[in-house]
């Protein structure tokens, strides 16, 4: 099969969701373009800061991107590609973007609160804490994870190390020009992408070349940094200006592919159970993650997004069109590998240090066909690819600072609620935990963490939807389907571990296998009591 066809039906299909699935979920959330959004009423310059609809979906789809739609498909089609491309599609459609947007929706509906605050209404303090726990646990398995990856890829692609440390100086310029010196935003633009290319062409012509663990200690302090800076200076900026090297890779890919029209040479099925990886069920659907759900994202959603969204219409454009955009560069990635034979593939995997130098390789093969070097193709699909590891990393240890801060309100002393003080306290594990390990020791550990994740967010809007007096069909159903797997997904986790000796993981899957369970028990509780309604909750 040629992946030209198979790329132009998955967007096609995409596109008709978009419009008649997403026209549908407007309608059941009651959107209202004249109700005044939190990031307009507050607007304190700090964390609520209305952002233009481009902007904002280019903060959006930058954090919620990151590397999941990337490691995720390549790592999976090791079940061959077929199933990977139909979990992407189906996933995306009916589960990840239902989740992204009704997660969005329910965080506007409470102040532009968290999802962890919307549980303590409805489920009480303890669900909260249950949740905020689990949220916490996930996000230090997210930032030790792509901190390994971002590491990797800049030690196997110096060249993207240097353009993304020159990035983020734009980027911090681009945004004092923009926020402060209130300069146009289409010209800013221009000199924001011409300053990006050149960050490209100095990093082809001087990498930086450093070892794995010395850059890992280089993020962290980014890590930290970033997390405690306003969001108007190095996110905002950052993501917008992202968004463009997206933009460049998705089109450059295509045009690629439009002209060398691979052909597909990976199986399209290799089997249920898979040497290394185990069974095709549960392991593909955490194994993909953020390609088609990710529980993430609606942390983003309800943590930073919702903090600058300037009205409630844009919401189906930036949550929903931006989880079906993530999806449709799943596949993108898919057939970054998809033209290589399975003996090639294993070879360029352990050469290029896993998944996201596999990708670069792939998109920049495809982009030289437009007459560009392939050198420069690949420095560009790295630096891309190593900047959406970034943006994950740095928005979720700002997610991860936002939780403890919510966590230990009340319960802990007051020191905790200090910004410095609460990342500080959450980094101290990502780094233990990156430091342990391989990224693909930890991978399903995080995918199962991540998409339990997600089944606890749609149980959030289930019961938030009933208690409203609205119908809750479409979240539901996609929620029994997560907690079914990502519970199986744990036990396998578990069982594996326990019989490697890899103690950490095992632990770490049991913490979460317990959390789950007592949450879900909470939650199905609280979904029992909507047989009474509580008609004084407005939606």
């Amino acid at each position: 099969m040629n992946f030209l066809t198979l790329m132009m039906i998955s967007g096609v299909i995409f596109l008709l969701a978009y419009r008649i699935y997403g026209r549908f979920l407007e309608k059941e959330l009651k959107v209202d373009p004249n109700r005044v959004t939190p990031a307009v009423e507050v607007n304190d310059g700090v964390e609520y800061v209305p952002a233009k609809k481009p902007v904002l979906l280019g903060h959006h789809f930058a954090t919620i991107a990151g590397g999941g739609p990337i490691t995720g498909p390549i790592t999976a089609v090791a079940f061959g590609w077929l199933p990977a491309v139909l979990w992407i599609i189906i996933g995306s459609i009916f589960i990840g973007g239902v989740h992204d947007y009704t997660s969005l929706q329910a965080s506007i509906r409470h102040k532009a609160k968290s999802i962890g605050a919307v549980i303590k209404e409805y489920m009480g303090g303890r669900g909260q804490v249950l949740f905020l726990t689990f949220s916490i646990a996930t996000l230090i398995l997210v930032v030790g994870v792509f901190m390994i990856l971002v590491a990797n890829t800049f030690v196997s692609v110096p060249e993207a190390a240097t353009a993304s440390i020159l990035f983020l100086g734009v980027a911090i310029i681009f945004g004092f020009f923009v926020n402060q010196l209130r300069v146009n935003l289409a010209i800013a633009s221009v000199f924001g992408v011409i300053a990006m290319l050149l960050s490209i062409w100095v990093g082809i012509n001087f990498p930086i070349h450093l070892s794995a663990p010395t850059w890992s200690l280089i993020l962290l302090g980014y890590a930290y940094a970033a997390s405690v800076m306003p969001v108007w200076l190095l996110l905002q900026p950052r993501d917008y200006l992202n968004a463009f090297l997206l933009y460049g890779l998705i089109i450059g890919a295509v045009v690629g592919i439009l002209i060398a029209a691979p052909s597909i040479q990976l199986p399209a099925y290799t089997g249920f159970r898979h040497e290394t990886m185990g069974f095709l069920f549960p392991i593909l659907f955490i194994t993909i993650a953020c390609g088609a759900i990710s529980g993430f994202h609606s942390l983003v959603s309800s943590g930073t997004t919702a903090k600058q969204l300037d009205n409630e219409k844009n919401g189906k454009f930036i949550a929903y069109g931006g989880m079906l955009l993530e999806g449709f560069l799943a596949i993108i990635a898919i057939g970054s590998v998809a033209y290589l034979s399975q003996a090639d593939f294993a070879a360029r995997m352990d050469a290029l240090g896993g998944p996201i130098g596999t990708f670069a390789a792939g998109i920049g093969y495809f982009m030289s066909f437009w007459g560009i070097s392939e050198t420069v193709a690949v420095t560009f699909a790295a630096l891309t690819a190593s900047a959406f590891l970034l943006t994950t990393l740095d928005s979720a240890t700002r997610l991860m600072r936002y939780a403890v801060q919510e966590i230990t309100e009340d319960r802990a002393p007051k020191a905790f609620q200090n910004s410095h003080v609460a990342t500080a306290s959450g980094l101290v594990f990502a780094a233990a935990l990156a430091l342990s390990g391989t990224w693909s020791q930890i991978w399903p550990l995080f995918g199962s963490a991540n998409q339990m994740l997600g089944a606890l967010a749609l149980l959030a809007v289930a019961v938030w939807l009933k208690k409203t007096g609205a119908r809750t069909f479409y979240v539901v159903i996609p929620m029994y389907f997560m907690f079914f797997v990502t519970v199986a997904a744990l036990g396998v986790l578990m069982y594996n571990n326990f019989i490697a000796s890899n103690w950490l993981l095992f632990v770490s899957a049991f913490i979460l296998f317990i959390l789950c369970i007592f949450l879900a028990i909470e939650g199905w509780r609280a979904l029992g009591e909507k047989e009474e309604q509580d008609r004084t909750v407005k939606m």
